[in-house]
């Protein structure tokens, strides 16, 4: 094709200007399109081979944050078990100490508290049981018969206390001390659930 040197100048602007395309022949563009849909085939299978990639990478990503996940879980639990069990037998006994400290005192109470701290004790020896000055007198005024009856003997000795908390006793002998006071005894129980822990 021949250049043209020439400058070349229009009376009126020039409108709707195009390069004129070449016509290709038809095996040309047989081979545009033969071109263009391997370019298509090509990109489509590296763009599934990248997200089949991606998807593994993210399949074993997701297996490990679970595993990882799952052996936290599995740590925690039996952690998690030992403070609740804790936990639920504080309360229990929480709750239970509650109960008896608004229990009201009564006759029978006090009685069966010196029933038990006598039960512990030899018969034979010297027995000295202190009550709170209250018990004490609740017994006197209901003329209770462990005041009247086995416990009048001359070997046992009943005195008030201000150190014996009300529904309590302390039983003292020649052998030792028997504390029946209800504090003692809610610690016991409290100690007995805490080393069964």
């Amino acid at each position: 094709m021949k250049r043209w040197s020439e400058k070349i100048e229009f009376s009126l602007c020039p409108r709707d200007v195009r390069l004129a395309s070449p016509r290709l022949t038809s095996e040309q563009e047989q081979q545009v399109v033969e071109r263009e849909r391997a370019s298509y085939e090509t990109g489509k299978a590296d763009g599934e081979r990248a997200l089949r990639e991606q998807l593994v990478q993210q399949r074993t990503e997701l297996q490990i944050l679970q595993q990882g996940v799952l052996a936290s879980i599995q740590k925690a639990i039996p952690a998690l078990l030992r403070e609740s069990e804790g936990m639920l037998v504080n309360l229990a006994f929480e709750v239970a100490r509650k109960i008896v400290g608004e229990l009201p005192i009564s006759v029978s109470m006090i009685e069966a508290a010196i029933q038990e701290g006598l039960s512990r004790v030899e018969h034979h020896c010297a027995i000295d049981i202190a009550l709170n000055p209250e018990d004490l007198a609740l017994l006197e005024r209901t003329d209770s018969p462990l005041l009247s009856g086995k416990l009048s003997e001359s070997r046992i000795k009943i005195s008030p206390s201000t150190e014996v908390s009300r529904g309590g006793c302390v039983v003292r002998t020649d052998f030792g001390t028997i504390d029946a006071r209800r504090e003692v005894k809610l610690a016991a129980i409290q100690a007995s659930l805490e080393a069964g822990i």
